[in-house]
């Protein structure tokens, strides 16, 4: 597999932001999950920059990039990010809390996207009522708050196979990536420190305003509450498509990775 390049750093309004850059051509971005980085786009960074400029970006808080000093949005930090490269309206490919940005950036800032993919989300404002779900919200926060990291890892890798299976299911390279990459991202935060995110607000009453192509890609194997959110954010904007990768969770892109890259390609090739 080609190797990532070296990461470059956007000057924001509040720190440096990290990411990394392959190819040339029109310009994808890719938005991790939470808790991890931009590492979790490892298959997919080299097959796409094979046609097109792929840029993966750390998100605020998250891998090299860095933490907030104050109120901020995500969807104003890509803006930045994606002001400061220049490259015209840029294709989004967000998974999870990267799939909550995507959407977010599309009713915040239409005019800088051309296209968006949302893997694994819908908007900020969905609340998944799966008890399964809810346990693992309860266990990670309270892990969280009492520093407790190897309580906080196993709820937190409990997303990758999702509800239907358990970590022997899959392949196990995948729990111990995140477990990595969740790690370093810990390391830059301390117990009940701020959260100085401002969620953005009245998001599915301006769903049907987004006037650019949408597709929802999730796992068939997520929570039934996630994939009848995304179906709503497909059916709810213009131009919007959802496709299910079988026999996968949370993590589409790190299960089947050959899988999502060729509907993530034949998706770039429809616009």
């Amino acid at each position: 597999m080609t190797a990532v390049p070296e990461p470059k750093y956007c000057p924001s309004s509040d720190g440096d932001l990290a990411y990394h850059e392959a190819g040339a051509g029109d310009l994808v971005v890719l938005l991790h999950s939470g808790f991890v980085d931009h590492r979790v786009f490892d298959a997919q960074i080299p097959a796409l920059a094979e046609t097109h400029r792929v840029v993966a970006a750390d998100v605020r808080g998250h891998g090299l990039s860095a933490n907030a000093s104050g109120p901020f949005r995500w969807a104003d930090d890509l803006a930045e990010l994606l002001r400061h490269l220049d490259a015209g309206p840029a294709v989004l490919v967000g998974v999870s809390m990267g799939g909550v940005i995507v959407s977010d950036t599309l009713l915040e800032h239409p005019e800088l996207v051309r296209a968006a993919v949302v893997c694994g989300a819908s908007t900020g404002e969905f609340q998944d009522s799966d008890p399964w779900h809810r346990e693992i919200q309860a266990e990670t926060a309270r892990t969280l708050a009492a520093g407790d990291v190897e309580g906080w890892l196993t709820s937190f890798l409990s997303y990758a196979p999702g509800p239907h299976r358990t970590l022997d299911d899959i392949d196990p390279a995948i729990p111990r990536r995140l477990r990595e990459m969740a790690l370093r991202t810990l390391s830059k935060h301390t117990p009940g420190e701020r959260n100085w995110l401002v969620p953005v607000t009245d998001t599915w009453s301006r769903v049907p305003k987004i006037d650019v192509p949408v597709l929802t890609l999730n796992g068939a194997l997520d929570t039934a509450d996630v994939l009848a959110a995304a179906q709503r954010l497909a059916d709810g904007v213009r131009h919007g498509r959802a496709v299910l990768v079988d026999g996968v969770g949370h993590y589409p892109n790190m299960e089947k990775p050959a899988e999502f890259t060729a509907v993530i390609r034949d998706f770039l090739k429809s616009l």
